[in-house]
């Protein structure tokens, strides 16, 4: 199931919209400020994000602005100001789709699912921040534009750690989903290993990571460069 979050301070609104997407079997997060969202974003793999231009805590635009140096979530704008110089604004800072109010819930819910679709058909296998891009359809891993050679495990570890993006995986996880049919027989020494050649190739300094963080006593996590603890 898709999640959603819908960054909207007019609650009455905010509700009739995530009533409107459940309809289509999406689930929905609620928020009503950039604090809240970025919360929310913080603690859930969120696939799409309908984000409102005036928020009480700051600008929706600069909060996309944000958001863009470490995930190409998509993203749909949605706002009262129908200037085309805001709506230019809106695409250049890498919005996906921008909806004027007032609007009709169920055209808002088309365009949900035809950007979703988008993703789909094979955006979700792509992923880029600062230096690095990654294309897990092709198999194509590059760092300042250079091909990165990965071998099969470290591929699927990336894309497993990528995947889940902010969250915490234990290294139970890891070894069950990269080795899968020989997790049982594979040493932890193994996913050590694997996770310090990973680090060797696509960090700067991979003594102390930018991207892959170490959570003592709990597992490794992809930190799209935020500063938690290594």
């Amino acid at each position: 199931m898709k999640n959603l979050l819908i960054v909207e301070d007019d609650r009455s609104l905010n509700r009739g919209i995530a009533l409107t997407l459940a309809q289509s079997g999406l689930h929905t997060w609620q928020a009503y400020s950039i604090a809240e969202a970025e919360q929310l974003r913080n603690d859930l793999r969120i696939d799409l994000i309908l984000l409102d231009v005036h928020l009480p805590d700051g600008s929706g635009l600069d909060y996309c602005e944000r958001i863009r140096r470490g995930s190409r979530v998509p993203i749909i704008f949605l706002t009262a100001n129908d200037m085309e110089a805001d709506i230019v604004s809106g695409f250049e800072l890498g919005g996906d789709d921008y909806i004027t109010k007032p609007f009709s819930l169920m055209v808002l819910r088309a365009r949900v699912m035809a950007v979703l679709r988008r993703t789909d058909s094979g955006g979700e296998h792509q992923y880029a921040i600062d230096r690095l891009s990654f294309d897990f359809a092709k198999m194509e891993f590059c760092k300042d534009g250079e091909q990165l050679v990965l071998s099969r495990t470290e591929q699927k570890l990336l894309r497993m750690l990528v995947s889940h993006a902010g969250n915490i995986l234990s290294r139970e996880q890891l070894m069950d989903k990269v080795w899968t049919q020989d997790a049982e027989f594979v040493d932890e020494n193994a996913l050590t290993m694997a996770i310090k050649r990973l680090r060797a190739k696509l960090e700067d300094k991979p003594s102390s990571p930018k991207y892959i963080k170490t959570i003592y006593g709990l597992g490794y996590m992809w930190a799209e460069g935020n500063n938690h603890e290594n």
